[in-house]
């Protein structure tokens, strides 16, 4: 916990304490939407641009959150969706299944996706440069080139579109407060050269 803050500011313009309901437990971070309390996302206390994060997370039935990178102080980037592609309706959108570069490519549906609540799935994302991947259980499920042709087609059909300079610089990585419950382990971050 000491690598990361909340996301949210007081009137005074400080980072508030993180939430009642994120905890750390035997190396499990967890948010934990069945209790009474205050959540919000979270993030890291140092930014990065080019990265290697590998990371183990559950999700809860019908559950949705996610892991952003390069993000703004609003928290806006890029996200790796974490999804109940079954349950949750969001699921319907392509683009917004899990491994998913949130809104921009969708991840395979021949990707291997253990059940929500229930079993552990492993993620990866590397951001270098102008590259961006996302892993899944130990296979690459997408990878786009920032700033392509591809990537503008993709940025000018999103919600994103008139943001400027969306995702241009590093920024914390942060961890999604989407109201359902969801937990990571073995979260490891290095910086690529």
């Amino acid at each position: 916990m000491a690598h990361w803050h909340s996301g949210r500011l007081d009137k005074q313009g400080q980072r508030r304490e993180i939430g009642e309901l994120w905890s750390l437990v035997d190396g499990v971070l967890s948010l934990d939407r069945e209790k009474e309390g205050r959540g919000g996302f979270i993030v890291t206390k140092k930014s990065y641009g080019d990265f290697e994060m590998r990371f183990e997370f559950k999700i809860s039935a019908n559950g949705n959150s996610g892991v952003k990178y390069r993000t703004d102080a609003k928290g806006l980037g890029l996200e790796y969706q974490i999804l109940d592609d079954v349950l949750n309706q969001e699921g319907e959108i392509p683009t917004h299944r899990s491994a998913s570069l949130y809104e921009l490519k969708a991840a395979p549906d021949s990707k291997i996706l253990h059940p929500a609540g229930k079993a552990w799935n492993t993620g990866r994302i590397i951001s270098k440069g102008d590259q961006i991947e996302h892993w899944l259980n130990g296979e690459k499920v997408l990878s786009i080139e920032f700033g392509s042709d591809d990537w503008n087609r993709r940025f000018t059909s999103s919600k994103y579109h008139d943001i400027a300079g969306f995702a241009a610089s590093p920024g914390p990585l942060l961890l999604q407060d989407h109201q359902d419950s969801v937990s990571f382990r073995k979260v490891h971050v290095r910086k690529l050269l």
